[in-house]
């Protein structure tokens, strides 16, 4: 039988205690006399700090005296001698609180010291009480179910249904504690201030950490599913820590159960965020539960996935990568990213180039277990992967392979040129956006590459998006043909097509000011100036009396272009052109 029970009303101002016999009184009678006692701290306005420690007692107590009063209570002689000490306390606390009220009491000092006397007093009194269940002194008959107060609730109610459930999660039988913490997440999860008051009230955060080492499955994944709530605030992930939830999320890891671990996997990922976590992960055994969760063939993609994540967020600290290396997690990565699954593949391939970026000692060992092979892979356009699959191998490719002309040969070697090309002329635009910076990026990387992607069919390409409509596509497209026609064999290319010299010369009348695009537009017609025919094509363009001007506006690409064109060969060409 279960029986619902409101938030408790709120009083102001002083109260009157509870008119009852002390000869044989009942919880219920103790429980309305606490009540009374935490209605008229509120009146109290002296001594805040005092008085809110107190209450916080007292409320806590009463919490435990609500649970009790369900209880087979009544002739227990362990729960009469509690009631008869915290009627006693209850007394002396409300003549302090009068005192105080009143302003009546005789020095600061003594008053303060008294009232550390009563919070003690009913700190021993709700131990007690816990106490008294542990030893299951009380057997359980129906519980009484406090609501959670709605959506825009006084912080008293708010407070008073979390004080409940840590009853309950203390001293309740095992579906109490379940359905404490199922009620709890449900708080948390409709209501962020639940989370703050969680972290008020201290205790409660220790009660959930120590439910992360409990044998029942059940109140194992309950608590973790609040603390993975809780762990989304920044500002509370040391309030955990400090708790000390690392060691017992990464037992969890160990010999949870698969939701267990997915959760607390996802916790640990939260906390790594803040490298300062990264050495407890570690000295508790944390790499080498994770690098056994990624390595194991029969691990499931929805938990390899956030391991991979703990681990990406470990390999900035140089001792802990250093561990990961020689316990085999670039070959164990590599396999990964030939995964089917989306998210296990994007983050295998984002451990890769953590681990390696900047390392060229690790680099060696991405390119000697076939790492490059496996990436570029996984952009061969007959392959399964994702848009976003596409982008993440892109620039993990870019970032550990671009510095070193010996890993751009091995690119070249295993076909990433025509992959990219295939992305540049058939992805989708965000996608050919990415292969573009790829390719601009490319380009800058030797004169063999850029002879290359001439003779590849990228010139063509890069014309087309000249055009583009997005500045930064532009100006990628310009800066990529500048680079590539900086090669003869390349130049001659593009200057034969007589539209792709009319464009440029356009593009230098609608880009507005002195943009970076207008400087790789005047450094493409700057390299065309090498060859008598792309000399020829400026001039006979129509376009020359702009650049003459630009040049008067001391435009320095323009007067640089003028200077080049201006050959003894030329300048009477130029001279009939400018003075027609």
């Amino acid at each position: 039988m279960r029986e619902e029970r409101g938030p408790r009303p709120v009083e102001t101002g002083p109260t009157k205690s509870p008119d009852f016999s002390l000869d044989k009184p009942t919880l219920r009678q103790v429980i309305l006399l606490i009540s009374s006692l935490i209605s008229l701290s509120h009146s109290v306005k002296v001594f805040a700090s005092k008085w809110k420690l107190i209450r916080d007692k007292l409320e806590e107590l009463n919490s435990g005296l609500i649970a009790a009063d369900n209880c087979d209570s009544d002739e227990n002689p362990a729960i009469s001698d509690l009631i008869r000490k915290v009627i006693e306390t209850a007394a002396e606390c409300r003549d302090l609180a009068c005192r105080c009220v009143d302003l009546s009491f005789s020095g600061k000092l003594l008053m303060q010291s008294d009232l550390d006397v009563i919070c003690a007093k009913f700190d021993r009194h709700a131990k007690k009480l816990s106490d008294i269940y542990t030893a299951g002194i009380l057997s359980q008959g129906f519980a009484i179910v406090v609501s959670r107060p709605g959506l825009g609730a006084c912080k008293d109610d708010m407070r008073f249904y979390v004080r409940d459930i840590v009853t309950r999660m203390k001293i309740g039988c095992s579906d109490l504690k379940r359905q404490a913490l199922v009620n709890l997440l449900a708080a948390v999860t409709e209501d962020e201030k639940y989370v703050k008051l969680i972290i008020e009230i201290g205790e409660i955060v220790n009660l959930l950490v120590n439910f992360l080492g409990s044998p029942e499955t059940e109140l194992q994944e309950a608590a973790l599913k609040v603390l993975h709530k809780i762990s989304g605030f920044d500002s509370y992930k040391p309030v955990l820590v400090g708790n000390g939830v690392i060691a017992p999320l990464i037992r969890v890891l160990e010999s949870g159960s698969e939701e267990g671990k997915n959760i607390a996997t996802r916790c640990l990922m939260k906390f790594t965020e803040n490298s300062g976590n990264a050495w407890s992960v570690s000295a508790h055994g944390g790499v080498t539960a994770l690098l056994k969760i990624c390595s194991n063939a029969d691990s499931k993609a929805e938990l390899i996935s956030p391991a991979c994540g703990v681990l990406s967020n470990l390999v900035g600290v140089e001792e802990i990568k250093r561990f990961m290396i020689e316990e085999g997690a670039i070959s164990t990565f590599i396999r990964l990213a030939r995964s089917k699954d989306e998210a296990v593949q994007i983050n295998s391939i984002v451990f890769l180039q953590n681990i390696a970026y900047g390392d060229e000692s690790v680099n060696k060992f991405l390119v000697k277990d076939g790492g490059i092979r496996a990436l570029v892979r996984v952009l061969d356009p007959k392959s399964s992967s994702s848009t976003k699959t596409l982008k993440v191998a892109m620039r993990a490719i870019e970032n550990l392979c671009f510095s070193s002309i010996s890993y751009v040969n091995i690119l070249m070697n295993y076909g990433f040129m025509d992959n990219l090309l295939y992305f540049l002329r058939n992805g989708e635009v965000s996608l050919q956006e990415v292969a573009l910076k790829v390719a601009a990026r490319l380009c800058g990387t030797s004169d063999e590459v850029k002879k290359a992607m001439g003779d590849g069919g990228f010139m063509p390409e890069f014309v087309k998006f000249l055009g583009a409509k997005s500045f930064e596509v532009r100006e990628m497209a310009a800066e990529a043909l500048s680079e590539l026609v900086m090669i003869p064999k390349n130049r001659k290319r593009f200057s034969q097509d007589n539209r792709n010299v009319e464009m440029l010369l356009q593009m230098l009348d609608t880009e507005e000011g002195n943009s970076g695009n207008k400087r790789f537009l005047f450094s493409i017609l700057n390299s065309l100036t090498g060859s008598s025919s792309g000399r020829r094509k400026i001039v006979n363009s129509g376009y020359m009396k702009n650049i003459e001007k630009l040049a008067e506006a001391e435009v320095y690409d323009a007067k640089k272009l003028v200077r080049k064109l201006s050959t003894n060969k030329f300048r009477s060409m130029l001279n009939g052109i400018w003075h027609s």
